[in-house]
């Protein structure tokens, strides 16, 4: 089975390429022009032992919100592509991540129904040149595209860039526990529709 996939998204404000190899190592080559995003999609490839290659140009003269949600968007497409008619996944998936005082818990679905549910009461405004507000941006364009049912909650956090980063860290584990193929049900799309 190759779960591999390649979406080029353009638009006036961005050009997002994305490749993506849901049975990678969780290897990385990330170029979004923000920092502290390259250093959370990184989690996400790291924990989700996905082979994740993201090269972004955005009008980041005005701010990162066209970036960060178009990669959201791009994201979700390509997942959804390598991912295909879901046969043998799991399809639920679930992590409680900590990072020093920090605690976060992310689950979700492959359900075929995009939804978002966020929870992450941000200590700072910002975490370097990362606007915290674009994190909800980015999940909302992933879902969107990837077509899952997404709850994030940061259960507790006083330091902004922990907050974050153990949201990372649970979306990629819980990633990869949903992506994951049951060999108790090879080829099985896991619904009792009998499709996602």
């Amino acid at each position: 089975m190759n779960r591999t996939a390649e979406v080029t998204r353009r638009t006036a404000e961005t050009e997002i390429t994305v490749r993506i190899d849901l049975d990678g190592t969780g290897r990385s080559e990330l170029a979004t022009g923000i920092g502290f995003f390259d250093h959370m999609l990184d989690q996400i490839a790291r924990h989700g032992l996905i082979d994740l290659h993201i090269q972004a140009k955005g009008d980041l003269h005005i701010d990162g919100h066209h970036t960060v949600e178009d990669v959201g968007i791009t994201l979700g497409q390509a997942l959804a592509k390598a991912v295909g008619d879901k046969r043998g996944i799991r399809r639920y998936g679930h992590a409680y991540v900590p990072l020093d005082e920090a605690l976060s818990r992310v689950v979700i679905d492959f359900s075929g129904r995009p939804g978002l549910v966020a929870h992450v009461p941000f200590t700072s405004g910002m975490i370097g040149s990362f606007d915290t507000q674009l994190m909800h941006e980015f999940f909302q364009g992933f879902v969107n595209h990837a077509f899952v049912t997404l709850h994030i909650d940061n259960l507790r956090g006083a330091n902004a860039h922990h907050q974050a980063e153990t949201v990372f860290k649970a979306f990629g584990r819980a990633l990869r526990a949903a992506l994951e193929l049951d060999a108790r049900a090879p080829g099985v799309v896991p619904s009792t529709k009998g499709s996602l």
